[in-house]
């Protein structure tokens, strides 16, 4: 018998990833979510869970001691989450350390307390972009002295059954002897059109031609997008994706409150209800169902901001294969490669440097320009000290801006006075 494992997941939202974890066969220590509504969906599947609803970074809301080897009485196997997206993502500022709601690096540091055997963490393809290649490379650095493995990869939602690409970028970190059990899950290669998966719930009303538009709909969806809560009410993106909706044969100006009716025409197609949306998210069948919590438009933006549960399962499938031994060894272990070496060489330094030096020590050729692009860019999430000598400008790599727990940080005030805002 497999022992049970145990896992902690932080900014669980409706519950997509929660639930393709516990299809994976982890059990849910603990849950923690911001929006009460959300909570509200997790509570709602899952009585018996223990759901903690409040701002996760707040210690009256959870301690992340408590779950410490110290302090717990039982090992937590996986710390996993989906982190607030807005400061990666590419439709936003790509603000990264400046964004109040960054909590990847704050993620981090918990594992450090709580020393979880793996850790799972995903957010939006802008963050594996160049503009966030110094913000990656402390991550590995700061897993690598916690004495973990880590890696990152962009997994394509399409690639595992899910009618949308929605593509996520997905950092596992693990102990040396487990992560060699560890392997990436493997495209499914059956890929599923928005037209199969939405046929019969198209028809589900006696729609006579939920046919023909399910072989219209012969492709995959845009990366349906849940929105925050300062923006109006529900429907499937900007302009750009509902343009690609419309392609498929799918209004996507607003949601629907039911499928379409016997001999009802529609100019561009039929809008999507949230059923649909739920279905295109990967949720639904036998044994992927879930009930929502909330008004529609709450509802839309659980399931837009959701981690697609066939994905999760694909994931923790593969977490669990590795930390059960039930995985072959791998043939190489972690993959070095090094993200940005401009930060690696002031790192590793840890005294200023002339330009000259740092690209003898990055073992790279750039020109002037392009150098101080990047050490631009790099100090927007660090402290970069630059002082002027006579042989020329120096640097110096000073501290990360990121918020990890610090009570002198502007997340704290941000947080009192825009917490019903935030999402």
């Amino acid at each position: 018998m497999e022992s049970k494992l145990r896992v902690i997941e932080i900014c669980a939202g409706a519950g997509g990833q929660s639930l393709g974890l516990e299809k994976a066969g982890f059990h849910h220590e603990l849950a923690i979510e911001l929006d009460e509504t959300a909570a509200s969906t997790l509570k709602l599947n899952r009585p018996a869970w223990n759901v903690a609803v409040g701002d996760v970074a707040d210690k009256s809301v959870w301690d992340p001691a408590d779950y410490s080897p110290k302090n717990s009485p039982h090992k937590i196997d996986l710390f996993a989450g989906g982190v607030p997206c807005p400061p990666f993502s590419i439709a936003g500022k790509q603000l990264g350390t400046d964004d109040e709601r960054d909590l990847f690096a704050w993620a981090v540091a918990q594992v450090e307390i709580i020393r979880p055997r793996a850790v799972m963490l995903e957010n939006v393809r802008g963050l594996s972009m160049p503009r966030f290649a110094g913000y990656r490379q402390h991550v590995l650095d700061r897993f690598d002295e916690m004495g973990y493995h880590a890696e990152w990869r962009l997994l394509n939602s399409s690639d595992f059954g899910v009618a949308q690409l929605r593509p996520r970028f997905v950092l596992v970190a693990m102990a040396e002897e487990d992560f060699q059990f560890f392997h990436w899950p493997e495209p499914n290669n059956r890929y599923t059109t928005v037209g199969q998966t939405l046929r019969a719930l198209m028809a589900s009303n006696g729609w006579e031609q939920a046919s023909e538009w399910a072989k219209k709909a012969n492709g995959i969806g845009p990366t349906i997008v849940g929105g925050s809560k300062k923006h109006g009410g529900a429907d499937l993106g900007p302009t750009r994706a509902k343009q690609a909706w419309s392609a498929l044969g799918v209004n996507g100006k607003g949601i629907a409150d039911s499928a379409p009716l016997p001999g009802e025409q529609f100019e561009v197609g039929p809008k999507l209800t949230l059923e649909m949306v739920a279905k295109l998210q990967g949720w639904g069948g036998k044994d992927l169902k879930w009930k929502f919590a909330g008004k529609k438009t709450s509802i839309y933006r659980q399931i837009g901001n959701a981690f697609p549960p066939p994905v999760a399962r694909a994931l923790g499938i593969s977490i669990a294969a590795a930390l059960n031994r039930t995985a072959s060894r791998r043939e190489t272990i972690v993959d070095r490669t090094v993200a940005d070496p401009v930060y690696k060489a002031l790192r590793d330094s840890g005294t200023f440097m002339t330009a000259e030096q740092i690209l003898k020590r990055a073992k790279i050729n750039l020109a002037p320009h392009e150098l101080d692009c990047r050490l631009s860019t790099l100090s927007r999430d660090f402290e970069v000290e630059r002082v002027q000598t006579k042989s020329g400008w120096t640097y110096k790599l000073g501290e990360f801006k990121a918020f990890v727990g610090q009570t002198s940080h502007s997340r704290h005030t941000f947080y009192e006075e825009n917490i019903r805002k935030v999402s």
